[in-house]
């Protein structure tokens, strides 16, 4: 399943795991914006890439033309596919991660059953949590003088807000970890990884449905089991089993590839690290226009007939990646795309996505992200990312470093 040849026609043959495309995307999307604005590939099973922020808000809102049923950039090879539906284990559990994988109908009730899980006042009422757990990482390694910035900060805090959300033992959050890689990074190669690591996950949650289910309390998964569907018939637990699903997968490697990122950027650009220690009434659109410039996510459509966009046809069957990160960096819509402006105005970043299927999530997001910086300029403000060559990106699904070293003055 592995596409490693280099690419001679980005128009026609793009490579979204190209190492320079997982480095520094933006000059391709640059190019083609110019010269082809939706791009063609048979790599990794085949899709089309749009570049355009109108392209990409338009497809966001085909809905079901472009369905969510298949969301993963690079599908599992065929006939995993059907080893893995065949898998009494996974018939058991379902396929859904609903809302997110899921068309209207399903849609629109089972991300009505989350929205107030995931509401401002909701997201505050784990900013204590955050905090906490920000500072007690750092007293971990803030006598040493250096860090990974990935891999002990920015990876460490969205499993354990996510844990704290559901009601599960932290203790589990390194398995959580490895998990979401297996599932969205790891299996890119090993397809029996990912489909191994997304049983292990259904089973896991599976069991916490069934706990809840015998033991209900006033917590996130007792009150999904209470819930009702558009019908008013109770919702099949299976149902929550996707659902918890999708926390953990969405939940994790999203937010700390943002915080990861936002920790790069401060650490190998001086001049705004400094500045957000001098005017710290910036962070609220700071973090929007990190989030603009490093938008992590990107997510696939499956076209469920013909889709005509300009004078593009999509035909039915195919794959269509949900460019985010390339809709933001689009020079008709943002002035300067390619520079971080820490106090941009006006910012209609689509870092959350569009349409229907926008991050619910998105306000424990930001939550998580403005305590994970605020925490680390506030005890950390002096710091560089010290071997920028060693840094190191993952792409694809989701991008964002994976290995960040970082130095600052040791605490006396």
């Amino acid at each position: 399943m592995t596409d490693t040849a280099p690419v001679d026609d980005w128009d026609t043959d793009y490579d979204i795991y190209d190492p320079g495309y997982v480095t520094d995307p933006a000059p391709v999307w640059e190019e083609l914006r110019g010269r082809c604005p939706i791009a063609h590939t048979e790599r990794w099973g085949g899709s089309f890439l749009p570049t355009r922020y109108e392209d990409v808000q338009a497809m966001a809102k085909m809905v079901p033309g472009l369905s969510s049923s298949d969301v993963l950039v690079t599908s599992p090879p065929p006939e995993l596919v059907e080893e893995l539906l065949a898998d009494p284990i996974f018939q058991q559990y379902g396929v859904n991660a609903a809302p997110i994988s899921e068309d209207p109908p399903i849609h629109g009730w089972t991300r009505r059953l989350l929205l107030p899980h995931f509401s401002p006042k909701a997201a505050e009422s784990h900013r204590q949590y955050t905090e906490d757990l920000a500072n007690r990482l750092i007293d971990g390694f803030i006598d040493t003088g250096h860090v990974d910035g990935a891999e002990q900060y920015a990876q460490q805090i969205p499993p354990r807000v996510i844990a704290h959300l559901l009601g599960i033992d932290e203790s589990r959050v390194d398995d959580f970890t490895y998990w979401v890689r297996c599932v969205l990074e790891l299996g890119l190669t090993k397809p029996d990884l990912r489909r191994k690591y997304r049983l292990v996950i259904r089973e896991f949650f599976f069991e916490v449905v069934k706990e809840k289910q015998a033991n209900p309390d006033d917590g996130f998964v007792s009150a999904l089991l209470a819930g009702t569907d558009d019908e008013g018939n109770p919702i099949d637990p299976i149902m929550v089993v996707g659902m918890l699903n999708l926390q953990l997968i969405a939940g994790i490697d999203t937010t700390w590839s943002s915080i990861g990122s936002a920790l790069w950027h401060f650490g190998t650009h001086p001049a705004d690290r400094e500045r957000m220690l001098a005017e710290p009434d910036l962070w609220p659109s700071a973090i929007e226009e990190l989030l603009r410039f490093y938008a992590p996510v990107t997510m696939a459509r499956r076209a469920a007939a013909d889709v005509q966009i300009g004078d593009v046809t999509i035909p039915e069957g195919s794959k269509v990646l949900m460019n985010f990160p390339g809709a933001n960096r689009d020079p008709e819509v943002f002035e300067r795309p390619d520079e971080v402006i820490l106090d941009r105005p006006h910012n209609r970043h689509v870092a959350f996505g569009a349409g229907i299927h926008r991050c619910a999530g998105s306000n424990l997001a930001r939550l998580e992200m403005n305590v994970a910086l605020r925490t680390w300029f506030e005890r950390i403000p002096d710091f560089e990312v010290s071997e920028p060559q060693e840094v190191t990106w993952a792409g694809g699904q989701v991008r964002g470093p994976r290995h960040l070293p970082i130095r600052f003055p040791a605490a006396s």
